[in-house]
């Protein structure tokens, strides 16, 4: 497999379930909001408290690891730039990279 698809898969492997987890926290927050904002604010209970804790964790730790999967994919774009520049010095080929 070629490795920057394969790359591409890992960081989509990363990035799909970190999107849901923020949408589904964002929809448990809105009806929270719409609940209290239509009658007396819903007391929550501890077990409510302990989700809450365990989610905010657990998208923190995805953040985290999308962070290093970043920083990977960075580092690789960086040596195979580097490695085809050193190629094309060697066959003399003079390219020009451009921003995107």
């Amino acid at each position: 497999m070629d490795p920057e698809v394969q790359n591409f898969a890992q960081v989509m492997a990363i990035l799909v379930p970190s999107i849901v987890v923020l949408i589904a926290s964002g929809v448990i927050g809105h009806r929270y909001v719409i609940r209290t904002e239509h009658g007396a604010a819903p007391r929550p209970s501890k077990i409510d408290d302990e989700r809450f804790t365990r989610l905010e964790q657990a998208v923190e730790a995805v953040a985290i690891e999308v962070e290093r999967i970043s920083e990977g994919q960075r580092f690789v774009t960086r040596v195979l730039a580097e490695r085809n520049g050193a190629l094309e010095r060697l066959h003399g080929v003079e390219r020009v990279i451009t921003p995107h």
